[in-house]
């Protein structure tokens, strides 16, 4: 593995550690943000790896799994299209208590579950 595609793994997990920081202080949707980043960045190693070039700069991950020719499962592609949601909604949130209100402490906690999973997967394509 290069050392770009490392490094981005590196971060990818780092991000994960941070998911769960936030999720056991009780910021729900920041939990859910950092597993977008994870995968994102997890994404990006893939692309680094496989495509011996730099990954776009870019967070949507559909395009991303899209330019990587990465084909999830069907519940793992829904995970994905709903992070890649969460994305938009906890960047840029136009009502904080909706948000808290969607990002519960059992609906995070399913996320990062099934985040985790996802970054497994993608490392095993390796």
């Amino acid at each position: 593995m290069t050392k770009q595609s490392s490094e981005w793994f590196k971060q990818a997990d780092y991000d994960m550690d941070t998911a769960e920081f936030m999720h056991s202080g009780g910021r729900y949707f920041y939990s859910a943000f950092m597993c977008h980043l994870a995968v994102e960045k997890a994404m990006k190693a893939f692309y680094q790896e496989k495509l011996s070039q730099p990954p776009p700069k870019t967070h949507n991950l559909i395009y991303l799994l899209n330019k990587i020719a990465m084909r999830p499962d069907e519940h793992m592609g829904k995970m994905i299209a709903k992070l890649n949601e969460a994305n938009i909604a906890t960047r840029y949130p136009d009502d904080i208590d909706q948000l808290q209100k969607n990002y519960t402490e059992a609906a995070t906690r399913q996320i990062l579950d099934q985040t985790q999973g996802i970054l497994e997967w993608i490392k095993k394509q390796l």
